[in-house]
C-alpha cells in the first residue's frame, strides 16, 4: 500500500470528549486519514462536526446505517476501510457488528459491549470475516508498559507471586451527573453504561492491565461493589481479592470517589527474583526492585531497549511518551496489521500487540464476575 488507512466515526462531535482523542492518537503517525462520519445522534451535530473536521457534506451522515450502507457502496479506492466507535457502551455492539457485515475493519472503546453475549457475537463474525478489531485499553500502550510485560515473559522475576493492581479517581466524589456533566450522566446510567459503573468504566482497565503485564489470567475473583455517593445507581468504589491461573494472588482497586485524585492506575508486580513497579502519573520509568541487589530505575529511550519497548517509542530519553502517544501505538500497531493484511503480508508481533476482541471478551467476563461477587456478601469466590 502506498496510502493511508481511511477512517470513519461513529460519535466524536464537537460535543463529546473521548473523540478527539482518538483523532489525535489516530492522526500521530501519518498512517490514517478521517473520510466520513456520524459524529452525534443529533443530525445538526453531526453536520456541524463533520464541517468542522473538513470533511465533504456528503461524507458527513446522519445515521451509522446510513454511513455504512453508503460507504460499502462507494468505489473501493474511496470508502473507508475501518470505523472507530466512540460512543457509549450502550452504541457498541450494533455499529461494530454492522461494520463488520459490510467488510470494514473496527477500533472500538472499551468495555466492548453492553454484554458478554454480545462481544461472543462479535467474535464470532470476527472469525467469519478474517476482519481485524481493535479495543483501546490504552494503558497497555505505554512502552514502560510493555518493556514490564516483557521482562515477565523473558522469566527475568521468576515466577510471578504477587499482583497489585489500583486505579484510583476523583472526580464523581460528588453527585455531579445531577449537574449537567454528560460524562457522569451516562457512565452512571445502567441503561447507557451496563451493569457496572465505576469497575465497568476503570476497573476494567485495572483488570485488563494485570493480565496484559503478567500474561496470566485471573480464574476466581472475591469483591466487594459500593455505591458510596447517595442515590448513585451503579457502584462507584469496589475492590477484589484475585487468583491467578499459576497460582499467584493478586489485589485490584478501582474507584472514582477518591477525592483529589485523578487517573492514578498503578501497577506491583512481584516474581521470585524481584518485583517492578509502574505508575501513568510517571509514565517513563519503571521501577525494578531485586532480591538481591540494588533497585534500578529503568527510563523509557534509554535503559529499556527491548524490542517491543523500542517498537513503541517515539522521542529521545528524557521527552514523556505519554497517554497520547499510548493511545496512538494501538492505532499505529492496528494500522501496519491491517496494512499488511491487505498486502498479503504476515504482521509481527510488534504489529499485533494491541488489545482485540479476547480482551474485550475478558473485560466483559470481568464486569459480568465482579458485579456478582461484588453485591452479594453470601458469595466468597467466583470464578471468571
Amino acid at each position: 500500500m502506498n496510502r493511508k488507512l481511511r477512517m470513519g466515526m461513529v460519535g466524536g462531535g464537537t460535543d463529546a470528549f473521548i473523540g478527539a482523542i482518538h483523532r489525535l492518537a489516530a492522526f500521530m503517525d501519518n498512517q490514517i486519514e478521517m473520510v466520513c462520519g456520524c459524529f452525534s445522534v443529533n443530525p445538526e451535530i453531526s453536520r456541524s462536526s463533520g464541517k468542522l473536521y473538513y470533511l465533504p457534506e456528503n461524507r458527513v451522515y446522519e445515521t451509522y446505517q446510513e454511513m455504512f450502507e453508503k460507504e460499502a457502496q462507494l468505489p473501493e479506492g474511496e470508502r473507508m476501510d475501518f470505523v472507530s466507535i466512540v460512543t457509549p457502551n450502550f452504541v457498541h455492539f450494533d455499529p461494530a457488528m454492522m461494520a463488520l457485515e459490510n467488510g470494514f475493519h473496527v477500533v472500538i472503546d472499551k468495555p466492548i459491549t453492553f454484554t458478554l453475549d454480545e462481544a461472543l457475537k462479535l467474535k464470532e463474525k470476527l472469525d467469519e470475516t478474517g476482519l481485524t478489531l481493535a479495543l483501546t485499553h490504552t494503558y497497555s500502550g505505554y512502552p514502560a508498559v510493555k518493556h514490564a510485560k516483557q521482562m515477565i515473559a523473558n522469566g527475568e522475576l521468576g515466577k510471578v507471586r504477587k499482583v497489585f493492581v489500583e486505579y484510583p479517581q476523583g472526580w464523581l466524589s460528588a453527585k455531579v451527573e445531577d449537574q449537567g456533566n454528560a460524562q457522569a450522566s451516562w457512565r452512571t446510567d445502567p441503561k447507557k453504561s451496563g451493569k457496572a459503573g465505576c469497575m465497568g468504566d476503570i476497573g476494567t482497565h485495572a483488570h485488563h492491565l494485570a493480565e496484559y503485564v503478567t500474561g496470566l489470567r485471573v480464574t476466581e475473583l472475591c469483591a466487594e461493589l459500593n455505591i458510596l455517593v447517595p442515590n448513585r445507581m451503579l457502584d462507584d468504589d469496589g475492590a477484589a481479592l484475585l487468583r491467578f491461573e499459576n497460582g499467584a494472588r493478586g489485589v485490584l482497586m478501582a474507584t472514582q470517589i477518591a477525592a483529589g485524585e485523578e487517573n492514578g492506575i498503578k501497577i506491583r508486580v512481584y516474581g521470585e527474583k524481584g518485583g517492578l513497579e509502574w505508575y501513568q502519573q510517571e509514565p517513563n520509568s519503571l521501577i525494578v526492585k531485586w532480591l538481591d541487589k540494588p533497585t534500578q530505575i529503568l527510563r523509557v529511550g534509554t535503559s529499556m531497549n527491548s524490542a517491543i519497548a523500542a517498537h513503541n517509542t517515539r522521542t529521545p530519553g528524557g521527552h514523556p511518551e505519554g497517554y497520547l502517544e499510548a493511545f496512538a501505538n494501538i492505532y499505529r500497531n492496528f494500522a501496519m496489521t491491517v496494512m499488511a493484511k491487505m498486502d498479503g503480508k504476515e504482521p509481527t508481533p510488534e504489529m499485533l500487540d494491541f488489545p482485540g476482541i479476547e480482551d474485550g471478551i475478558r473485560g466483559m467476563q470481568f464486569i459480568d464476575t465482579v458485579v456478582k461477587a461484588g453485591y452479594d456478601d453470601s458469595i466468597k469466590w467466583v470464578t471468571l
